[in-house]
């Protein structure tokens, strides 16, 4: 995996065109995360169901009429630059509201003559003028400002617009003041404010969430991402906190000082490069701080006082310096900004927001206790970390046009952050990891018929909700970066600048310009599977789709074919690489007989699956079996990813990708392990209402039970802790599968650790490694007792990964009625907190019992969770993604499209793709269950017998 994505310096430009443009580029612009990104990791143990994307604001469709009626801005004004000043009010006014007071300016060129100012403005109360306006308006020239005629607000489209009697003049510069007062809510939006208790006290943070769509409930702004300026920012604030913002504060600016008879304390931030208002942050908190000086970059951990206390931002200090080095040298461009502060928030939606100088996230993603933490926790801290640091070069120095490209930001940060820590982790192994948390995620949403392409036309994208469904799944050179330094970009400046570093390159090589190339990735939906007979040579390509019968209503200009780089082996000697330029070809080396064997995109080094004719198939399987070790570990997993949605696809015999597993009693990593365990998820999905679960549960126990007898001995009756990173994840798959199938002695080891804690609650027995296992396993074959002691422990809880394991864990009794009343605990911001609803409903669902009580109390309270944790929540789509994930019944299909009909009133926001990908997904698994159950029941039967 090192050659497949790292791009040698030394190779230089040529490697970068020919692995980047064959390899990275496809694989790593395809996975732009859900933002919740490729932070949406689900370690074993770990239990994390965070979103680490943005949210967004529903609206239904309408035709535009006037100006103000587009949700995009016209371009006959650009901003250059604001003045910002905001007193954030920590304690509620005489009303019970917290709230905020600002005032600000924008200065603005006006490129073409218009009466017209529209600008972004939100949920703000603007004082009027004396004038008896929302604003007022100022010339920078020697002509007068025109006289406004008049303004108002366009609660739909989000502006505030600005009549003038007199036309801006095409040239000139004018100012635009504006003083207003907002809610400082709780929604986890624009400026908004988190609560947490520390000594018994409460405590109130003041802090923000700009992207995509919510500086405007800040302040009134251009609220797009080509509308850069920079940014002057001034917060006051009570003298027992700190104000914190993108900048460094100007030391002679923070002062004390007595406003409306409240003394307060003024902080003044330096002004900002040129950057879009979605990267802005604003501040105010009681935290403490550890920070270190690297070369002249002031690095700052921030958090509750008793986590840094307690060294849990100790970790994240320790990386961050060696991955900014690292960015800096693959980049080969210096860090844009003097300091980097990254805080952990106790409130926020996201897993994480790259603001530019200022990076939030929750304090899963940022804190690592050293002690109580685990190896997954850990992990999730560097990866989250690389990936929002990626942001600062990609993304917030460079950025993109328009949301419809947002797989640039996206793809590029969730490709590099395995780079970066890497880097700072280099006996991980990380990069392999890639393909089971992207590559292979990303391959289920792209195999839907209702996907969509990297890149889709801007008029596709304009809406919030719209912006909002674009950070999901699919979405996560260096003379690039330098010329579009401070500027924004679209995806045709990169091809450019890769055709060119081509032509620079002597001996490099490309069948097609980059453009063309790279154009069939990203401008049609999905990918290929490309299928390889080697009793003839004979090699074609169709659009891969889980389900063949679903119908594909968006045209393509490409007709569905790919230029696709093939790395191959045959009979485990590397071969030169292939290019498939065409539907069908024949290329005669592929063809083969008697023992030999291929096996195309070696290390899953390209974007699509492959098949192969029956007696290929067989001679992998023989290997398999044989010696598996024959094949590296990510081929091995990629022979059982690609054979079990092949059968999905109806492509092979389900007996066939079944037969792909039988190896696995022999089998001790972790990759190929994980790859099966994620494939088997569907089938236990399917049928653990049936009675194909009792049989599966057997096959299952004879292949899990040497996996669990070996760690118990390397972990010397689990006492050590095994030294390989990824053999500490196979540790707790072997546990958590063994103690599910029933293996001997797993269960009560489980359940006499749990009670030795319960016996001493101030002395946790259990490693951090198994702590989620463990956790869930006691409370499933538990009963009130022991759910009841999570919840205590979870409320008591000073580490929130800790807290989010427990919160995971409780979800996994079988009692209905405990199940029930978690559920009315998810809807009650004094129990859960409202960032953490709507995927604890997702873990209730994840339980056979739980799933369908979860679902039947979306249903009833839609409309509430609708508009007070949806409306602008990009993790809306992954609740309708997380309970319907079962739905595999023509009933259950009934259900699903009414919930759709009786909700139109309501809406759905950024969960409408979702719901329409459900209903797809509902009606393939149907079918896919009608026409393998009977198969699937006898095979386990036989293989377990």
């Amino acid at each position: 995996m090192g050659k497949v994505y790292y791009i040698s310096k030394n190779i230089g430009i040529g490697l970068l065109v020919l692995g980047f443009i064959a390899l990275a580029t496809i694989i790593a612009l395809s996975i732009a995360y859900d933002k919740e990104r490729a932070k949406n990791k689900v370690k074993p143990g770990d239990g994390a169901l965070e979103s680490t994307s943005t949210p967004a604001l529903p609206t239904t469709a309408f035709t535009p009429k006037e100006p103000w009626d587009r949700y995009r801005l016209p371009d006959s004004i650009i901003p250059v630059s604001y003045n910002v000043t905001l007193w954030p009010r920590l304690q509620p006014n005489a009303q019970g509201l917290y709230i905020f007071t600002g005032r600000s300016s924008v200065i603005f060129g006006c490129m073409k003559e218009t009466d017209l100012i529209i600008i972004h403005c939100s949920k703000l109360n603007l004082t009027t003028t004396s004038s008896g306006y929302h604003v007022k308006l100022n010339s920078l020239g020697h002509a007068p400002a025109p006289t406004i005629r008049s303004t108002w607000l366009v609660v739909k489209t989000e502006y505030l617009v600005v009549l003038l009697q007199q036309k801006l003049q095409a040239g000139s510069k004018y100012e635009l003041e504006a003083e207003f007062v907002g809610e400082l809510a709780d929604d986890l939006q624009g400026f908004y404010r988190s609560e947490y208790m520390q000594d018994g006290v409460k405590k109130v943070v003041a802090t923000s969430q700009m992207q995509a769509t919510h500086a405007r409930k800040t302040f009134p702004c251009f609220d797009e991402p080509a509308m850069k300026a920079v940014f002057s920012v001034t917060i006051i604030h009570s003298p027992d906190t700190v104000a914190l913002s993108n900048s460094p504060s100007l030391l002679t600016d923070i002062t004390d000082s007595l406003i409306d008879g409240v003394r307060v304390k003024v902080t003044t931030f330096e002004p900002t490069e040129r950057m879009s208002t979605y990267v802005l942050a604003f501040i105010v908190c009681d935290f403490a701080e550890i920070q270190s000086n690297q070369n002249n970059l002031l690095i700052r951990i921030w958090a509750q006082r008793k986590a840094i206390a307690d060294k849990q931002g100790d970790y994240a200090l320790n990386v961050t310096g060696p991955i900014l080095q690292f960015y800096e040298h693959y980049y080969n461009t210096t860090y844009p900004l003097s300091k980097s502060d990254q805080i952990a928030l106790p409130d926020f939606h996201a897993g994480a927001m790259e603001n530019w100088g200022l990076v939030t996230y929750r304090e899963t993603a940022l804190l690592y206790d050293p002690i109580l933490s685990s190896t997954g926790n850990k992990e999730r801290v560097t990866t989250v970390i690389a990936h929002e640091l990626a942001h600062m070069w990609f993304g917030n120095l460079v950025t993109l046009q328009w949301w419809n490209d947002l797989w640039l930001n996206e793809g590029f940060a969730s490709y590099v952050e395995y780079l970066g820590a890497d880097y700072a982790e280099p006996t991980w192994n990380i990069k392999d990891q890639i393909i089971l948390y992207d590559v292979q995620k990303v391959f289920a949403v792209d195999a839907l018929a209702s996907s969509h392409p990297l890149s889709r036309p801007e008029d596709e994208v304009n809406e919030p909700a719209q912006i909002s469904e674009m950070f999901n799944t699919i979405s996560y050179s260096k003379s690039y970066l330098n010329t579009f330094a401070f500027g924004n970009t679209v995806y045709t400046d990169l091809w450019v600048h890769l055709q060119q570093a081509v032509e620079n390159t002597p001996g490099v090589q490309i069948p097609h310009s980059v453009d063309d190339i790279m154009n069939r990735w990203t401008l049609q939906m999905g990918f290929p599977v490309v299928t390889i007979d080697t009793r003839t040579g004979s090699i074609t390509q169709n659009h891969f789709l889980l389900d063949p019968d679903s119908v594909v209503d968006r045209p393509s200009q490409f007709n569905y074919t790919w230029f696709v780089p093939i790395k191959w082996i045959k009979t485990g000697v590397e071969q030169q690489q292939y290019w498939l330029l065409q539907k069908t070809d024949t290329y005669h080396p592929m063809r083969v007989s008697g023992s030999d064997w291929i096996l195309a995109n070696t290390n899953v080094s390209g974007y699509f699956r492959v098949n192969y004719d029956l007696d290929n198939w067989n001679r992998l399987l023989s290997i398999l079996n044989l010696n598996h070790q024959e094949l590296s570990v990510i081929n091995r997993a990629q022979i059982i990813d690609d054979a079990f949605n092949l059968a999905r696809a109806k492509m092979i015999s389900t007996t066939l990708a079944l037969k792909t597993t039988k190896y696995l009693f022999k089998e001790r990593d972790y990759i190929p392990w994980e790859s099966f365990l994620r494939n088997l998820d569907y089938y236990t999905l399917m049928f653990d209402r049936t009675e194909v679960y009792g049989a599966l549960q057997a096959y299952l126990k004879q292949q899990i039970q040497p996996l669990f007898e070996y760690f118990q001995t390397v972990t010397e009756n689990w006492t050590r802790v095994p030294t390989i990173h990824t053999d500490q994840y196979n540790q707790i798959n072997a546990i958590g599968i063994a103690c599910n199938v029933g293996v001997d002695g797993c269960r009560e080891l489980i359940k006499g650790w749990y009670r030795q804690w319960m016996d001493n609650q101030d002395h946790n027995p259990i490693h951090p490694n198994l702590k989620s296992t463990v956790y869930c396993t006691a409370i499933a074959f538990g009963g009130a007792e022991e759910w009841n002691f999570a919840w205590r422990m979870f409320k008591n809880s000073t580490l929130a990964s800790e807290a989010s394991r427990l919160r995971s864990a409780m979800a996994c009794t079988k009692l209905p009625w405990l199940l029930n009343r978690y559920l009315e605990y998810t809807l009650d911001p004094t129990k859960i907190r409202k960032q953490d609803a709507t995927s604890t409903i997702q873990y209730i669902a994840r339980n056979v019992v739980g799933m369908p009580l979860a679902w039947n109390f979306v249903r009833s309270r839609w409309s509430f969770i609708f508009q007070h944790y949806g409306k602008g929540s990009f993790s809306f789509s992954s609740l309708i993604n997380g309970i319907t994930r079962r739905f595999s019944t023509e009933f259950e299909l009934q259900e699903l499209e009414k919930f759709k009909e009786d909700n139109q009133h309501v809406g759905f926001g950024s969960a409408t793709l979702a719901l329409e990908q459900a209903i797809e997904k509902t009606t393939a698994n149907i079918k896919w269950v009608t026409e393998n159950e009977a198969e699937v029941l006898r095979w386990f039967t036989e293989e377990s017998a």
